[in-house]
């Protein structure tokens, strides 16, 4: 198998991220804007109390991306640098990357909290399947 082949959802991931923080700051700037407070003046405490869930929500899954992402980014460069990449991992790295997308669009939109939750249950699902299998693996 292809061992880059591995290389697209973990870039599909890091461009998941890149399009949520352009659209955490399309949501952020222009309330700061209206608001007509200094920027300097703004903390992370007033910037919180003043946004609404139209304008904290892409902020909090930004947040989120940095979390398991994290871990599924270094365990693919493992799988590459092992030559250990097959298509059981490769489909679990597309069942992650693709229920993050759905997690993040309902995050950063409608908010269904269930929703939101069952999605992020199947992206995290997919991510430990895949460590305990190269934890296996590697023993």
């Amino acid at each position: 198998m292809n061992q880059s082949a591995i290389f697209a959802p973990f870039l599909a991931t890091m461009l998941l991220t890149l399009i949520v923080w352009f659209y955490m700051y399309s949501k952020r700037i222009p309330l700061i804007q209206k608001s007509k407070i200094n920027p300097n003046d703004l903390t992370a405490a007033e910037l919180a109390r003043m946004s609404p869930p139209s304008v904290s929500n892409p902020s909090d899954n930004l947040k989120n991306l940095f979390e398991l992402p994290t871990l599924f980014y270094g365990l693919v460069l493992y799988l590459f640098v092992t030559n250990k990449v097959d298509q059981t991992y490769l489909i679990a790295a597309w069942i992650f990357t693709a229920f993050r997308v759905l997690h993040s669009a309902v995050h950063c939109t409608i908010n269904i909290v269930i929703l939101r939750f069952w999605l992020y249950c199947i992206s995290a699902l997919a991510l430990w399947f895949m460590v305990a299998r190269a934890a296996v693996s590697a023993l």
